[in-house]
C-alpha cells in the first residue's frame, strides 16, 4: 500500500476546494460561532406574523449552509486517515456546535407545530414562504412526534453521544484492529486489508478465497464480544429515541423521517425471499462453472467465468463509464468529465484511509469521491455507481437552493445503480467475446445478490437485532450472530458454510446507520427499471427531471417522476425476474 504522498495529485482530491487552509476553516467554525445569538433570538417569533416564520427559517437555513460546508471539511479529511488527530479534533468540534445549534433551536419544531392551522395557512400564502412549504408540510406531517420545547433541547443534547458507537466501530476497524497476513496465489505472504479484501475474495485459487475469509472474519470474530457490544448501543440508542417520540419501532421512525410506509420494507423482504429459488439455481450454476463439489460462502465472490483477461486500470474505468451514460445526454458526461479533470476523485487506498468508497455532495462547491481502487472490473462499476450519487447531488444542487437540495434516503442509491446498469447494457452492446460477456452478465448477477439479496439480508437481520432489544432480549454476540448465520442459511441454502460467517455482521458499518441498507435493494431494483426503458428508448428526461427534485417533495413522489412506484410489488418482483432471466442467459452462454 503506497503512502499518500508517494500518489500522484492527479489521483487525490483536494480539499482547498473547499477551504484553501486549515485557518480559513478556523475562520468559518469562528463566524458560524457568532451567528449562535441570532438562532438564539428567534425563540417566541415564529407565530408573530409570516414574515416572522420566513425570517426564521431563513436564519436557521444561513447558519445550516455554512455550517455544512465546515462539516464537511472535517469529514473529508478524517475519511482520508482516520488517524489524523487534527481531523479528529476538527470533527470533534464540528459535532459539539452542531449540538449547540441544535439546542439553541429546539424550540423550532414546537413553535411552529403550536400555529392553529387556519393561522398557519394563512402565513403560507406570503409567496417567499413557498421555498420552505415542503419542509413545513413535513413538519406538520410529523406533529404527533415531536415533543415539546424542554424535551426537544434535552433531546437535541443527546446529539452529541449519538454518533459514540459508529464513532468507535471506524475507528477501532480502520486504524486500530490488525489483520494476519495472508499469501497471494503465487504462495507470497502478502499484507490483507479492508480495501483488498474485495481482490482476495475474488481470486480464482479457493485455497487463497478460503485463507484471506478465515482471516478477515476470524479476526472481527475474536472481537466479536466487543462490536456486540458497540452495535447493542446503537441498537439501544435507535430504540430509546423511536420511544420516546411515540414511535411503535426505530423502523417506523426511521421510514416515517422520508415518509416511507413501513410495507415497502417488508414486501421487499417478501419478494426476495419469494426469489431464493432463483438464487439456489444461480449457486447451482456458479458451482458447475467453477468446477467444485460444493460451494462454500468465499466461493460467491470469485468470476464463474475462467482465463478472463480484463485488467481495469484507472484511466479506462473513466473511458468506459463517460461511454456507458451517453443516453443520459451531453450535459450529464460534460459534468462526469470535470469530475475527471478537476480532481473530485481520490482514488487509491492509503494508509488510515476509511475503506469502501462513498460520494459526499457538497452544496456550493462540487461532489467529492473516495475510492480505493485496485484495478478490477468490480471498481469500475464502484467508479460509475459513485459518480451516479455525484450527479444525483450535482444535478439537485444546480436546481434546488439550499434548503431543498438533500434528497431523501429511499432515492439515495437509484442514480448510482442505474448507472452501474447502464455500463453493464453498454459493454453487453459492444462486446462481443462469450467469455467476457459472460463475465459482464456473471457481474450482473452479482450486482442482484449483493445489493438486493445481500442488502435485503442485512435490512432484515437489523430488524430484528432491534425488535429483539425492544422486547428486552440482551444483544450478546452469540444472539446477533446466531441470527446472522440463520439468515445466511435461508438465503443462499444449497451453500456450505464456515464457522466465521456468522461474523460477517460485525462487518458491516452501514448497521450504524440504521435502516439504511434496505434502500440499495429498492434503489437497484428501481434502478433495472429505469436504466432499460432509458436505454431502449434513448428518453433520459423524466430521468434526469427525478435527479433534480433534491429534497423539494417525498421520496415515493419523486420516484415517480421517472416512471417507479414502490408502493406497488411489481417493481421488486419485474427485477427478481429480471435476475432468473439472467441466470438463465448466461447459463446457456456458459453451458
Amino acid at each position: 500500500m503506497r503512502k499518500r504522498n508517494e500518489i500522484a495529485p492527479e489521483y487525490k482530491w483536494k480539499l482547498t476546494d473547499l477551504f484553501p487552509t486549515p485557518e480559513d476553516w478556523e475562520i468559518r467554525m469562528k463566524e458560524c460561532e457568532a451567528m449562535l445569538p441570532s438562532l438564539a433570538a428567534l425563540k417566541g417569533t415564529l407565530g408573530e406574523s409570516a414574515e416572522s416564520l420566513y425570517k426564521a427559517y431563513e436564519t436557521m437555513n444561513a447558519f445550516e449552509e455554512k455550517f455544512s460546508l465546515a462539516g464537511s471539511y472535517a469529514f473529508l479529511g478524517k475519511a482520508l486517515d482516520g488517524g489524523d488527530t487534527a481531523f479528529l479534533a476538527r470533527c470533534d468540534r464540528v459535532d459539539a456546535l452542531g449540538v449547540k445549534a441544535a439546542a439553541l433551536t429546539a424550540f423550532a419544531e414546537p413553535e411552529l407545530l403550536a400555529i392553529d392551522g387556519e393561522t398557519l395557512a394563512g402565513f403560507m400564502k406570503y409567496p417567499p414562504l413557498g421555498k420552505y412549504a415542503h419542509i413545513i408540510e413535513n413538519s406538520v406531517r410529523l406533529k404527533e412526534h415531536t415533543l415539546d420545547e424542554k424535551s426537544e433541547g434535552i433531546l437535541a443534547k443527546f446529539g452529541k453521544i449519538r454518533g459514540v458507537p459508529s464513532d468507535a466501530y471506524h475507528i477501532f476497524t480502520n486504524v486500530e484492529m490488525k489483520l494476519p497476513p495472508v499469501h497471494d496465489e503465487k504462495g507470497n505472504e502478502a499484507e490483507l486489508t479492508a480495501g483488498n479484501f474485495r481482490a482476495f475474495r475474488e481470486n480464482p485459487k479457493k485455497e487463497v478465497r478460503d485463507e484471506a475469509f478465515r482471516a478477515m472474519f476470524g479476526t472481527y470474530g475474536s472481537y466479536i464480544g466487543t462490536f456486540a457490544s458497540i452495535y447493542g448501543g446503537s441498537v439501544k440508542q435507535d430504540n430509546l429515541f423511536a420511544d420516546l417520540r411515540g414511535y411503535p419501532s426505530a423502523r417506523a421512525a426511521s421510514l416515517a423521517s422520508s415518509n416511507v410506509p413501513e410495507s415497502v420494507y417488508d414486501s421487499l423482504i417478501e419478494a426476495v425471499h419469494a426469489a431464493i429459488p432463483a438464487m439456489e439455481k444461480y449457486l447451482d450454476l456458479r458451482k458447475k462453472a467453477l468446477g467444485l463439489d460444493k460451494i462454500d460462502v468465499y466461493d460467491l465472490y470469485t468470476p464463474m467465468v475462467a482465463d478472463v483477461e480484463w485488467p481495469m486500470p484507472y484511466d479506462e474505468a473513466k473511458r468506459l463509464v463517460l461511454e456507458a451514460v451517453k443516453p443520459l445526454g451531453e450535459e450529464y458526461r460534460s459534468v462526469i468529465a470535470k469530475a475527471y479533470d478537476e480532481n473530485w476523485i481520490d482514488v487509491y487506498e492509503t494508509p488510515g484511509k476509511e475503506s469502501g468508497a462513498f460520494s459526499a455532495g457538497i452544496y456550493g462547491v462540487h461532489p467529492f469521491v473516495k475510492l480505493n481502487y485496485a484495478d478490477t472490473l468490480d471498481d469500475a462499476f464502484t467508479l460509475a455507481h459513485e459518480l451516479g450519487h455525484s450527479m444525483h447531488s450535482y444535478l439537485s444542487s444546480k436546481t434546488q437552493d439550499f434548503a431543498n437540495h438533500n434528497y431523501k434516503l429511499l432515492v439515495a442509491e437509484v442514480a448510482s445503480t442505474c448507472n452501474e446498469v447502464l455500463l453493464t447494457k453498454y459493454l453487453l452492446s459492444v462486446e462481443k467475446d462469450p467469455k467476457r460477456r459472460a463475465c459482464v452478465l456473471n457481474n450482473f448477477l452479482e450486482g442482484f445478490r449483493t445489493t438486493v439479496f445481500r442488502q435485503t439480508l442485512f435490512a432484515e437481520f437489523e430488524h430484528r437485532a432491534h425488535q429483539a432489544e425492544a422486547e428486552g432480549t440482551p444483544l450478546t454476540a452469540d444472539f446477533l450472530s446466531g441470527i446472522y448465520e440463520e439468515l445466511e442459511r435461508t438465503y443462499y441454502p444449497n451453500a456450505e458454510f464456515r464457522d466465521e460467517i456468522r461474523y460477517e455482521w460485525a462487518f458491516i458499518p452501514h448497521f450504524y446507520r440504521a435502516f439504511y441498507v434496505y434502500v440499495y435493494a429498492t434503489g437497484f431494483c428501481s434502478a433495472v427499471d429505469i436504466a432499460s426503458r432509458v436505454f431502449e428508448t434513448g428518453d433520459a428526461s423524466d430521468y434526469l427531471k427525478f435527479l433534480s427534485t433534491g429534497g423539494s417533495d417525498y421520496p415515493i413522489n419523486e420516484l415517480k417522476i421517472a416512471g417507479v412506484d414502490l408502493t406497488k410489488p411489481e417493481v421488486v418482483g419485474n427485477a427478481m425476474k429480471e435476475f432468473e432471466k439472467t441466470v438463465e442467459e448466461l447459463e446457456k452462454l456458459i453451458g
